[in-house]
């Protein structure tokens, strides 16, 4: 990316299929050291473009090029009446990162949850080890929550073998 090339946000298409499944599969590999199934994760990217109810994806092109992207998803808070928007598969590409593309990013996803008096707040989780990405969130005015994630997995979609820590 060379300085002054503009960011541009737009709502993903499912022409950007490809480059959204690519995205996701080199976050898991960089951030968590995880290989995706390839069939299932292409499924997933597709269903939320197909389905607007699951979330959207924004992608960041710079110079005609899609340089980032992130998807949100939406939580139902019944103590807020609203939905809090999660900010999930985030990833910018090594060559344009540190250039304003996630800032880019996420504040058009400020832009249009304050447009709307149904979303209650942004959230997102990040690895405990990815001091980056938490001093890159707290720029931009994101602070750590007071709780803890746990989850469990439940079930395996059939025909497939997952790691037990995936």
């Amino acid at each position: 990316m060379t300085h002054g090339d503009a960011i541009c946000i737009r709502d993903a298409c499912a022409g950007d299929l490809d480059s959204l499944v690519a995205f996701n599969d080199a976050m898991a590999l960089e951030t968590e050291n995880k290989t995706l199934d390839p069939a299932m994760l292409r499924a997933g990217v597709a269903r939320v473009l197909a389905e607007p109810a699951r979330g959207f994806y924004l992608v960041a092109e710079c110079g005609g090029t899609v340089a980032g992207c992130l998807m949100v998803t939406f939580e139902w808070s019944d103590w807020r009446n609203g939905d809090w928007w999660w900010l999930q598969s985030v990833y910018v590409m090594p060559g344009h990162r540190r250039h304003g593309v996630f800032r880019a990013l996420y504040r058009e996803v400020e832009h249009r949850a304050t447009q709307r008096a149904d979303v209650v707040g942004l959230r997102l989780y990040v690895e405990r080890d990815n001091a980056r990405a938490q001093r890159t969130y707290e720029a931009l005015g994101m602070r750590e929550d007071q709780y803890r994630m746990y989850g469990k997995k439940l079930h395996t979609p059939v025909g497939k073998t997952v790691d037990a820590n995936a």
